[in-house]
């Protein structure tokens, strides 16, 4: 079986540079991953990497977030728990169980999530932070955030409910 792999292109940019940057590297773990899982060699060591930047790469999402308005249960959110959650059982499965099969099927899965989450979710939140004049660089607002605007709950797209 071939490994599965995603290519890093000018459509996954969001024009965004902190979070480009950081899409680029999943984009590289998620590949470097997929080439271990082809080989006899142990992929927990890939695998944890790619947990550990994923860890990383929500949080900074979460603190944009937070900062710019959300209610801490919003879809987008809700979206990163349950990818780290799944990613946590696989991890679970591979030490405990000695089955790499849910890391095979995963690494397959998140090369089709990560593009439609950051053409959906991602993309909304770097619309929403660019019209509420964040700078996730410096991690300061233009102007703060009226205190009678209500909280965002879904995520932060038109096409999402709140």
């Amino acid at each position: 079986m071939s490994p599965v792999t995603l290519e890093w292109t000018d459509a996954l940019s969001l024009k965004q540079p902190l979070i480009d940057e950081t899409h680029h590297q999943m984009v590289d773990l998620i590949n470097e991953l997929a080439a271990v899982l082809s080989t006899d060699a142990n992929p927990l060591p890939s695998f944890q990497r790619l947990l550990e930047h994923t860890i990383e790469h929500f949080g900074m999402e979460e603190r944009w977030m937070a900062a710019t308005g959300f209610e801490p249960d919003n879809c987008h959110s809700s979206q990163h728990k349950m990818v780290l959650n799944v990613m946590h059982e696989v991890v679970r499965h591979a030490t405990e169980l000695k089955d790499l099969e849910p890391m095979r099927i995963v690494v397959g899965e998140l090369a089709q999530w990560l593009p439609a989450h950051a053409e959906m979710m991602d993309a909304a939140l770097v619309f929403h932070m660019s019209q509420v004049g964040y700078d996730p660089a410096s991690g300061s607002l233009a102007q703060p955030l009226a205190r009678e605007t209500a909280a965002i709950s879904g995520c932060g797209s038109q096409g999402c409910s709140d």
